[in-house]
């Protein structure tokens, strides 16, 4: 019989007994509660890692969470495998969701180039923690929100901290549209679908230059 997952397990895109990613959670094996744990690779992940959604590459070696570890930015599906990595490498039951969402600020590029604001998929992190599993969402950096009037989300694992629907002056900033469920390890070949029939223009770039820089 298959063994149950646990959603602590190692797998070949969350490769958490990597060098790189044993180096980056040093800090928090001295951490006292999961909590605490939660709550501190959380923000390290939203503030460590720059919010970039203009550089997509397609490339499977992108998707490993060491390969992520050694970059300085990453769009939201690659913070939220981070964050999935280091939280099992902590001992803490983590997976990867994935959704379609609605951004209405600071897309401008993004809809002149695929004509929508409409972005599919989205990664969030899904946390077992007392008990229940709750969501989180790192991908927006501190400064990011800043600058654009958004309060920064926190989470610790007790509810969920999903992206905010309003900016601070209540004008409309992300909506969530369909939710494409958990997954045990990155759905490499379900992402690549999903942003084929969304964006079949710039899927016919990524096939003749193996990465789009929007």
């Amino acid at each position: 019989m298959p063994q149950k997952m646990t959603y602590l397990e190692a797998t070949p895109y969350i490769d958490h007994d990597h060098p790189t990613i044993r180096k980056h959670i040093g800090p928090f094996l001295r951490l006292d509660s999961k909590e605490e744990i939660i709550r501190e690779v959380y923000l390290k992940v939203r503030d460590g890692w720059r919010y970039d959604p203009y550089q997509i590459s397609f490339q499977k070696e992108h998707f490993k969470a060491s390969a992520i570890a050694s970059r300085t930015s990453g769009h939201c599906i690659d913070k939220a495998i981070l964050m999935v990595t280091f939280l099992r490498a902590l001992g803490i039951p983590a997976r990867l969701h994935l959704a379609k969402v609605t951004n209405h600020i600071a897309v401008e590029r993004i809809i002149e180039k695929i004509g929508s604001h409409e972005l599919a998929p989205h990664g969030m992190v899904g946390v077992y923690h007392n008990g229940k599993w709750v969501k989180a969402s790192p991908t927006f950096n501190k400064e990011l929100c800043e600058r654009f009037h958004v309060p920064a989300l926190e989470f610790d694992g007790n509810s969920d901290a999903l992206l905010q629907a309003f900016n601070a002056d209540g004008d409309t900033f992300m909506e969530y549209l369909e939710d494409y469920g958990h997954f045990e390890d990155v759905p490499f070949d379900f992402i690549l679908d999903t942003f084929r029939s969304h964006y079949p223009a710039l899927y016919e770039v990524f096939k003749a230059e193996g990465q789009i820089r929007l």
